[in-house]
């Protein structure tokens, strides 16, 4: 069944512009560089891997879209696009939490690698997954490995905070046999204690991982099955973070209160 399925995935929730396209077996991919580069390039780079597979968007299943958390400004593009294009096309999306996909690049970082064991069973493959959120904080996602299901579970809410914060959390867990996928633990490598978790049983290896195109292609196809993908106005940002930056109104308030707040000083003349 799987060869009739045909996916389009992108991730632009980081500096990288993640682009994948499946149909059946087959895929065609392009990583790049993201950020402001992205609101530029993913059209041009859909229509591009299209093009490579002879494929019309009609011709898709569904839309594969990271949905964050991540770059607030990447999120948008990612979602609008996703909207855009499947709308035009009448396709669904499938929106991914894309620290899942650093747990599935992570999964299969193991797998090429040949590291097999203890990560065989149906249940001992854990993944902390911890991505850089600026601003001193990380995002933290912690997830099962379902192989009957070939699918991912969440173990608890995602989280933004401080790293020795969300390090701290991840103790009370007791996952066995747990993997550290992510970049936030080399960006906050001071910020982390692992000590405890490895003295909780926690048989800890580190995975350099991201979220990658591919990876949600290798996810689509058991949400896809499982009913996940929605109508294109559910292509929505996860941001996690409440926010960053303040509008016009509460920048023009801040000022106003700022001022009021000010005391009253003599002006001289300039010299």
């Amino acid at each position: 069944m799987n060869q009739a399925l045909k996916f389009l995935a992108f991730d632009t929730s980081t500096d990288m512009m993640s682009v994948a396209l499946s149909h059946g077996d087959q895929t065609w991919h392009h990583h790049g560089i993201g950020g402001p580069n992205a609101s530029a390039q993913l059209i041009p780079t859909i229509h591009m891997l299209l093009a490579q597979a002879q494929l019309q968007l009609a011709d898709l299943t569904a839309l594969v879209v990271g949905q964050g958390p991540g770059s607030f400004t990447g999120l948008r593009t990612a979602c609008a696009v996703a909207q855009g294009l499947a709308y035009g096309a009448s396709l669904k999306v499938i929106p991914v939490d894309s620290l899942m996909a650093v747990a599935e690049d992570a999964r299969q970082t193991l797998l090429d690698a040949n590291q097999r064991t203890p990560f065989s069973s149906l249940q001992d493959v854990h993944m902390a997954c911890v991505m850089d959120a600026r601003m001193g904080e990380v995002y933290v996602g912690v997830y099962a490995w379902l192989a009957a299901a070939a699918q991912w579970t969440s173990l608890q809410p995602l989280q933004v905070g401080p790293p020795e914060t969300l390090a701290a959390q991840l103790c009370p867990l007791g996952l066995p046999n747990l993997v550290l996928a992510g970049n936030g633990f080399e960006v906050y490598k001071d910020r982390f204690d692992l000590q405890e978790l490895e003295s909780n049983g926690s048989a800890l290896r580190f995975v350099a991982a991201v979220p990658h195109a591919l990876a949600m292609l290798r996810m689509a196809p058991a949400l896809w099955l499982s009913q996940q993908a929605l109508e294109p106005e559910g292509a929505q940002p996860l941001y996690i973070r409440d926010k960053v930056a303040q509008t016009t109104a509460e920048r023009d308030a801040a000022k106003l209160a700022k001022a009021q707040a000010t005391p009253f000083t003599t002006s001289h003349p300039s010299r």
